[in-house]
């Protein structure tokens, strides 16, 4: 009799607990089928997006917001490319190696909304005669151009000085 119970007990807790798990399962379906559905956005285009400037983040590191400025919300995701700017001549740009960090995902950017990136440089030592700890000459440029959406942005640092660096790469976040 003993016997009978228990596997009478198990069976029972086996039904509940099915149970339960259909429950669970039919509500979150149905919640599901009645969200509302969103249409994806178009992509970001350079014309729609503006920055000021670059903002010092740290010793060797600059923030670059973008803000939407087009007619409609768009869809932002990815790297930016990143060169020094090449003394007032486009030709003479020199094009950084960007190291990505971390994963990029899709940002929604209303009218008016804003999406960043973080730069980091690798930074040159000491004074006002700085120095890189490889024995490379640093590199000293006013200006960035920051490649976002099919375009470029020219950029210097919001407080008036340079971006000085050491050899050829920067690391860059997926904008955010």
């Amino acid at each position: 009799m003993k016997g009978t119970r228990k596997g009478g007990a198990v069976r029972a807790s086996s039904v509940l607990l099915a149970a339960g798990l259909l429950v669970g399962t039919g509500s979150a379906a149905a919640a599901d089928a009645t969200a509302p559905l969103r249409a994806p956005l178009a992509p970001c285009t350079s014309s729609q997006l503006v920055a000021d400037s670059a903002e010092r983040a740290g010793a060797a590191g600059v923030r670059v917001t973008v803000t939407n400025d087009g007619p409609r919300a768009c869809e932002l995701r990815g790297f930016p490319t990143v060169a020094l700017a090449g003394q007032g001549s486009p030709d003479r740009n020199k094009p950084l190696d960007v190291r990505r960090q971390g994963m990029a995902r899709t940002v929604q950017l209303p009218v008016g909304g804003t999406a960043s990136t973080q730069l980091t440089f690798t930074p040159v030592l000491g004074e006002a005669d700085g120095y890189c700890a490889s024995g490379a000459d640093p590199v000293v440029a006013p200006s960035i151009v920051v490649g976002v959406a099919g375009g470029k942005l020219q950029l210097g640092v919001a407080d008036g000085g340079d971006f000085a660096l050491c050899g050829n790469t920067v690391r860059a976040t997926a904008f955010r």
